[in-house]
């Protein structure tokens, strides 16, 4: 068994197609979240100096007092509504690098078995039970994966559904 050029060249423009994927999601992610910090900055800055103004008009320190208490309310709101996007932003990078490793997985899963069917073709007499033994390992490979996959998802559901009842307690 061997692996001429061409498959190896796709296999290393595979590679980088990955990467590359990968570093655009992060990217992506870190731009939205750059773009959330920058909003949230002059938002804060404008509710600061509205705010300030409010304290400032007030003619006696019980009105004084009553425009910042006034204030608390809508500042903890927009904190949890930072936190909600927070949390949005890297649960949806979260689930777009799943899937792209899924897919990965899954053409590495199907790469490895061409090989072994490959291998087995090319034996030699005798060598069935080896050619077996590779086979059920890669089968226990994949259904640990498989489990594997399967217990992170319903822990990312969970741990979404705890977000979201958190999220709305806080509302």
């Amino acid at each position: 068994m061997s692996i001429n050029v061409e498959q190896f060249a796709a296999a290393n423009k595979a590679t980088v197609d990955s990467l590359l994927a990968v570093a655009n999601t992060a990217l992506a992610s870190a731009e939205r979240v750059a773009a959330l910090n920058l909003s949230t900055a002059r938002s804060a800055l404008e509710d600061v100096a509205s705010n300030t103004r409010h304290v400032m008009e007030a003619k006696t320190p019980q009105a004084a007092l009553e425009a910042q208490k006034a204030m608390a309310q809508p500042v903890m709101e927009k904190a949890a509504a930072y936190s909600r996007s927070i949390y949005e932003i890297s649960t949806q990078t979260q689930q777009e690098l799943a899937k792209m490793a899924e897919t990965q997985f899954s053409e590495f899963q199907k790469s490895v078995a061409n090989m072994v069917e490959l291998a087995a073709k090319s034996a030699p007499a005798g060598s069935e039970g080896a050619v077996a033994a590779v086979q059920s390992a890669i089968a226990a490979a994949n259904s640990a994966f498989g489990n594997m996959n399967s217990i992170a998802k319903q822990f990312a559901d969970a741990a979404q559904k705890n977000m979201s009842a958190a999220f709305k307690q806080g509302k």
